[in-house]
Formats: C-alpha cells, structure tokens, sequence
C-alpha cells in the first residue's frame, strides 16, 4: 500500500498520509511519496487548493521510532560511530526538503490536524500554509528533549523567537485551543466540527483564479525566505544530526533497544532520565 495517497474532488486536491496503523508515522518512503502527490496536485491546472490529512486516529506521530530507535544498530537516522555528519545532513535534508514542497507548492495547502501532529509529524504540518485543528487534538515537538533539532525551523518563523523558545526547550505539547492562542496555527474548532471546517475553508479558496492565489502565496513565502529560512533549515537540520549522534542522543538510542521505545520517549517527555550519566534521575551512582 502507498504511504500516501492522492486524490481530486473538483478543485481540491486531497492528499492523506496513509500510515493509520502506526498513527502515519514517517519512514523511509513517506516524505518522497508526500512530494510526489504535492507535484502531482501543482501540475494540475484545474487543482486551486490542497487538503493534508491523516488516516485513522492521528495526523502523523513523527518518525517511526520502532523503525529508527527500538531497532538495534545502525540505520538511516543512527549511525555506528564514528559517524558521517554530512552522510546525515543529506538523508535529513533530503527529507526536508520534500516537506517544504508544501511550503514551496503554488496551490495553498490546509493541514487538517487531529489526534496528534508532533515531533516530525509537526514539521510537515507546520510547512503548510493553513493548519486548522481540533480543539483536543496535540502539537509538539518533544525530541528537543533529547534525540532531535525541528529541520524545518517554521516554529520560529510562525511565532517568534520567545515563544518559539518556550516550546523547544521545553518539548511540551499543547493543545489545538492553545496553538490557536498563541498564533501557531489558523485556527482550532470542537472535533466534531473539524471536516466542515477545513471543507468551507477550502472551498472558500477553491473560488479564487489559480494564478491570484499563486502571486498571494509567493509574495508572503518571500517575506519569510528573505529572513534567512534556508540558512535556518541547513542550522538545524545538522543540528538534528548532531543530537541524535551526541553522547545524551546514543544514549537515547541504547534505552530505547533495551526497554523498549515508548518507555524512552515516557522517560524523555518527564523528564525522569539522565541522559548524560545513562540511569534514572537521583539514581544511587
């Protein structure tokens, strides 16, 4: 089955992360066939607007840690060291930039969130143009804990550096109602609200001249590309390398072998783990 799926309703194209049964989360084949579908939508002269969603429970959970953390050894995101930082920088980066299709597509793309949008799971939500949640539905990005840089860096663009801060050094989730409030997202509604909402949205854009709304969406991405975002992106995309190939970052990796990688990231997001000795917080030395 693809990762991906495309459709077209009329103008609209839909493109839905096809992963339910790992809540879509991302492994070696999603980003390239996410890119596919958003080049298939643009090359479409009847396409005026996309809708991102997820099958099943959530949006996307981020990077399939069953995959890339519980595995033994090396893999795609972990290296046997000493490691290649450039050898990373290009898988990642790669990967990055078939996010940023979103971004850089000249049909305006809505991300319809439910469930869960976190860790890489919020990069690609977050490279949308319009992201609308429902109000119970959670956004983060958690491996700033340990184990991750976002590569995409669109948290600082869309809320500004203080608040971007409180968000990174605490990888905490918040809430649709709470990314509303604080400007992360367009808008957040009550979750059985949420298709009708993301409907009239796109239908709404549907109505305007494909060629108006690529000159609107140009104009505004500009602004934010002479802000330096693609320096920003290179920062942390080795930036994300280096976490993961760091002593805390190999650590993460050997609990997560050992116990298993829910009880990691459980560890990680309370804050109950030492990463850097390697044992359990007020652990006896």
């Amino acid at each position: 089955m693809p990762t991906v799926l495309y459709e077209k309703d009329g103008r609209i194209a839909r493109i839905t992360l096809n992963r339910p049964e790992v809540l879509n989360a991302i492994d070696d084949s999603l980003p390239g066939e996410l890119a596919a579908c958003v080049g298939e939508a643009n090359a479409d002269d009847s396409v005026h607007v996309i809708v991102l969603s997820g099958a099943g429970e959530a949006f996307c959970a981020g990077y399939d840690l069953t995959a890339y953390a519980e595995s033994a050894g090396d893999n795609s995101v972990t290296q046997d060291m000493p490691w290649d930082p450039m050898k990373d920088y290009a898988f990642m980066m790669r990967n990055t930039e078939r996010f940023m299709t979103l971004w850089r597509s000249h049909r305006p793309v809505i991300c319809k969130v439910h469930g869960y949008a976190v860790a890489g799971g919020s990069d690609i939500a977050l490279c949308c143009d319009l992201v609308v949640m429902g109000e119970t539905a959670q956004i983060g990005y958690m491996p700033t804990r340990v184990w991750g840089c976002p590569t995409t860096a669109m948290w600082v663009y869309r809320l500004g550096a203080e608040k971007a801060k409180r968000m990174l050094f605490t990888g905490d989730k918040i809430d649709g109602r709470e990314a509303e409030h604080i400007g992360l997202i367009h808008k957040a509604v009550p979750d059985d609200r949420l298709d009708a909402e993301v409907e009239a949205l796109a239908e709404r854009i549907a109505g305007v001249p494909v060629n108006q709304l690529m000159m609107q969406k140009l104009m505004i991405n500009q602004a934010i590309d002479a802000m330096g975002l693609n320096n920003t992106q290179m920062i942390a995309t080795v930036f994300d390398g280096i976490t993961r190939h760091s002593p805390e970052g190999l650590n993460f990796k050997k609990r997560a072998e050992t116990v298993g990688w829910k009880e990691a990231v459980r560890e990680r997001d309370l804050g109950t783990y030492d990463w850097t000795a390697d044992r359990p917080i007020n652990a006896p030395k």
